[in-house]
């Protein structure tokens, strides 16, 4: 007798699954961990800034900024101030899909209006895998 030698169709099938189902929880992981990272950016940078208003920009002028830039804090590397899209921080972006708000917010209190001093502030970002991180103002 002659045998075959080769797969069955089962074994290919078997196979094949098997491949699927891995790729599928490749896929996954590597969107995880993608996000994970995106939001390790925001944390770093919401603490940069927050460090440079703190130690550097209240240090020198007793008051903090009514709007944050890098005029304002020139110390900070300019990409600090761009979310993981590349939108500034309190600015939008007009898409296919109508206005994206950048993840980074920026909100002075206590502003007088002729100077510009503030007396407090608050930085916020979204995270897509925690909750959302906010940092305040520690001098008051």
């Amino acid at each position: 007798m002659k045998k075959d030698s080769g797969f069955t169709v089962i074994e290919l099938i078997v196979v094949i699954i098997i491949l699927m189902v891995s790729a599928f929880l490749f896929s996954t992981q590597k969107q995880n961990l993608e996000a994970s990272m995106r939001d390790n950016k925001r944390k770093v940078d919401i603490n940069t800034i927050h460090h440079n208003l703190e130690k550097v920009y209240f240090a020198k002028n007793k008051s903090y900024p009514r709007e944050l830039n890098e005029g304002t804090l020139p110390a900070v590397q300019p990409d600090t101030f761009k979310d993981p899209n590349g939108i500034a921080i309190n600015e939008s972006r007009q898409g296919l899909l109508g206005e994206t708000p950048s993840d980074y917010k920026y909100e002075a209190k206590g502003c007088n209006q002729e100077t510009g001093a503030c007396k407090s502030y608050t930085l916020h970002t979204n995270l897509e895998l925690e909750a959302d991180y906010t940092k305040k103002s520690t001098n008051k």
